[in-house]
């Protein structure tokens, strides 16, 4: 491998080798909390090197064997990738200060933070891979990682909920390996770059189509979309909040990733079935997604609901395949990592206040106690809505501005009434949270309450993540120009992959013409 592949390299090895070291000190669990934060800053400097080179010099591709691409493990990054391994890396950071206050000693001296570690490891191996089989491979890390996390402490709720994740996203798993196994039968090739070449020489589409339905399948199995999001309502309520934030920002986000990579770069023959399939489940993953948050009384389901129901608004734009729409649905998907861990984490606040209840009846009184608490709370909630100024409000508005450009009403018309339901859904939280008068107590459970409330060290550790985060949702929403500007150039990469094919296959490589949808590449 050459010096100029180790920027890709970086990314991956860094929270790998922390873990390591994490591992060996799981006995001092203060030394095994530094190396895990000192880990995230390092991976976040990677990605920020990265995400330059790649803003400077277009995709970046390197083979980390001596066997050359399509046949070598190739990694590349192109802007989609390199902005989602900055942000996942940042969400690992603040997520690896945060759980010093939370997760507890006993945590800690059984893995936490190496499975953290290989778990951020994992999701940057995805977002940067240039193999479809080695993309499954990361899936499989990534699987262990957060079922070692999921588990940890050995509740009986817990390993009810990582029982019924590990059953489900197994199926998923099993069909990824099939469908890449057929894929791979049609075209002789496993690298994404020759195969967005191979897949227009196969001369059986109707058998392309079929490969590329399981693929949606799997995909829409690991993103949580309608009706296949079972898994995720049944285990995320179960870990430490912490937890629950880091799979709440990453974990549906790699599942969305991949679909827009498959269905960019390598199958996009049929877009009538393959993309009409992908409005409809856009749909109706906002639909369930909005209904469930708003029939939920218990405020960390309420936030598990509106995982699901946002990923319906990132399937906007890959359904369209416009520009505007993938504009859209990258710069949403940026920003909800951001909405996703920042809820989670300022929601598990309050839980401490409330003696760890999250049901409504036991919460409330929150805002004349403690404002910031309220203010970093509301941040990432009018982000979820799309409320301007925050960030959410220019994903929303880009999505919908594509919707309306390609005509297509329905996906305009759900994705406006699913905004106006999860106002509701975000403004009755809130209320009950922070504005209503506090429940009475008795004696016993007010000092319950204040046996579990944050100490002066807790808070020292919890506020600076949850402000971090608070602040930059606030940031990319006031100076979203330059992100955008980002964001653009990264959507004409997705429906024009000629430089990142190049950037694999080298300049020889001769991919066929792009497809032109709309008149727009």
């Amino acid at each position: 491998m050459s010096a100029t592949g180790w920027p890709l390299v970086l990314p991956i090895i860094t929270p790998l080798l922390a873990a390591s070291l994490a591992f060996g000190l799981r006995r001092w669990p203060l030394l095994q909390r530094s190396v895990s934060i000192l880990g995230m800053a390092a991976m976040l400097l990677f990605t920020v090197q990265l995400l330059g080179l790649v803003a400077d010099h277009g995709p970046q591709a390197v083979a980390v064997s001596t066997w050359t691409a399509p046949f070598g493990i190739v990694l590349v990054a192109d802007l989609f990738s390199a902005l989602l391994v900055v942000v996942a890396a940042f969400t690992g950071l603040v997520v690896a200060l945060y759980a010093g206050a939370e997760v507890g000693r006993g945590r800690e001296s059984h893995g936490f933070h190496p499975f953290l570690l290989i778990l951020l490891a994992g999701a940057a191996g995805a977002f940067l891979t240039g193999d479809i089989f080695n993309l499954y491979v990361w899936f499989e890390i990534l699987l262990m990682a957060t079922f070692g996390l999921l588990v940890l402490g050995g509740e009986k709720v817990q390993i009810d909920g990582g029982v019924k994740y590990m059953a489900l996203n197994m199926v998923a798993t099993i069909l990824l390996l099939t469908a890449i196994g057929l894929l791979y039968g049609m075209t002789g090739t496993l690298n994404m770059a020759d195969l967005h070449i191979k897949v227009a020489e196969v001369d059986d589409p109707a058998m392309l189509t079929v490969i590329a339905v399981m693929f949606l399948l799997a995909f829409a199995i690991k993103a949580g979309l309608f009706p296949l999001f079972a898994w995720l309502p049944a285990s995320y309520h179960t870990p430490p909040m912490v937890v629950s934030a880091l799979f709440a920002a990453l974990l549906t986000k790699i599942g969305v990733y991949s679909m827009i990579r498959v269905f960019t770069l390598i199958f996009t023959h049929d877009m009538a079935i393959t993309h009409g399939a992908l409005g409809i489940l856009a749909v109706l993953t906002m639909v369930a997604g909005v209904l469930g948050a708003a029939a939920q009384t218990d405020m960390r389901r309420v936030l598990t609901f509106t995982v699901v129901s946002q990923i319906g608004f990132m399937l906007i734009g890959l359904a369209l395949m416009t520009r505007m729409g993938l504009v859209g649905t990258v710069f949403y998907m940026l920003q909800d990592i951001l909405v996703k861990v920042g809820l989670f984490l300022a929601g598990g606040i309050a839980v401490r206040y409330a003696a760890n209840e999250s049901a409504y009846g036991r919460l409330g009184g929150l805002w004349m106690n403690k404002l910031w608490l309220a203010v970093v709370f509301l941040i990432p909630a009018m982000a979820l809505v799309g409320l301007p100024p925050v960030s959410g409000f220019w994903g929303k508005l880009a999505l919908v501005r594509g919707a309306l450009e390609a005509e297509a009403w329905i996906l305009t018309g759900v994705a406006l009434a699913a905004s106006f339901v999860t106002l509701y859904v975000v403004g009755r939280l809130f209320v009950t949270v922070f504005w209503k008068p506090a429940p009475a107590l008795t004696e016993a459970e007010a000092q319950a309450r204040a046996a579990y409330a944050p100490t002066r060290g807790d808070m020292a550790l919890m506020v600076p993540a949850v402000t971090a985060v608070a602040v930059v949702i606030l940031g990319l929403g006031i100076f979203a120009e330059p992100v955008l500007a980002l964001v653009d150039q990264a959507a004409q990469q997705l429906l024009d992959p000629t430089a990142y094919i190049t950037a694999v296959l080298g300049p020889d490589a001769v991919p066929p013409a792009p497809t032109l949808i709309g008149g727009v590449r």
